[in-house]
Parts: C-alpha cells; sequence; structure tokens
C-alpha cells in the first residue's frame, strides 16, 4: 500500500501511536496531582510523546473534561501574567486510567506473544 506513512521503514505509524497514548499518559500524569497544560506538555516531552501542536494537548484535555475524566480551574493566584488553567483528575479519570492499565497489559502481552513467534520463525528461515 502506498500512501501517507505507508511503506516506509522509519516513522511508519509513529503519529497515530504516539496519539493513541496521549490520554493514558494524560491520565497518569494528572494521577501525580493536578498540573498546568504547559507543565503536562513539558511532562510528555520527557516522556517521549513529542506534541509537534500544543493546540491537540489542549483538545485532548477539553475532550477528557467532556466525559468527565477531568476538571479544570481557573489559577489566578499562582501565574505571572494571564490566568491559566489547572487541571485536575476525576474519580472518573482514575477509572479510565485504570481500564487504560488493564488493557496495556493485555497489549503487551499480545505484542510479547507476536515477537515470540517472528523470532522462533526468523530462526527457523536460518536454518539450513
Amino acid at each position: 500500500m502506498r500512501g501517507k506513512g505507508r511503506g516506509r521503514k522509519r516513522g511508519w505509524g509513529r503519529g497515530r501511536r504516539a496519539a493513541w497514548f496521549i490520554e493514558p499518559f494524560l491520565l497518569l500524569l494528572l494521577d501525580q496531582g493536578a498540573a498546568h497544560g504547559y507543565t503536562l506538555l513539558d511532562q510528555l516531552r520527557e516522556l517521549g510523546l513529542e506534541q509537534r501542536n500544543p493546540s491537540a494537548l489542549y483538545r485532548s484535555l477539553r475532550d477528557m473534561e467532556a466525559l468527565g475524566y477531568v476538571t479544570s480551574t481557573w489559577d489566578e493566584e499562582q501565574t505571572q501574567g494571564p490566568p491559566r488553567r489547572v487541571y485536575q483528575l476525576t474519580p472518573m479519570g482514575t477509572e479510565t486510567l485504570q481500564h487504560h492499565a488493564h488493557m496495556l497489559n493485555e497489549t503487551q502481552a499480545l505484542i510479547n506473544h507476536f515477537l515470540q513467534l517472528y523470532q522462533i520463525q526468523q530462526q527457523e528461515k536460518e536454518k539450513p
């Protein structure tokens, strides 16, 4: 298949994979405590989830707020300059984080199984 991102060895599907992980990682970060959007953006970068467009982060946070996973309030005292939103995990967000962790464990088991089969298959090909 040819098309955007297909058929290339480097970076194939990387953006989609990273986008899928934004929600679980945001929930995980907010499980540590409330945070501003820019703080979350920096933390995602440290975890290797580079957000090229900060507006995508804020869209994710708004979506998660609409779903009841997070709440936000305006921080008018702790900032220099205009007030900033502070995001905090809700009980529903904690449940969703637990669900993501469970699903990722299942996915990890499936990936490990695939890699074991792949390794066996490659070793069989190398036999004379």
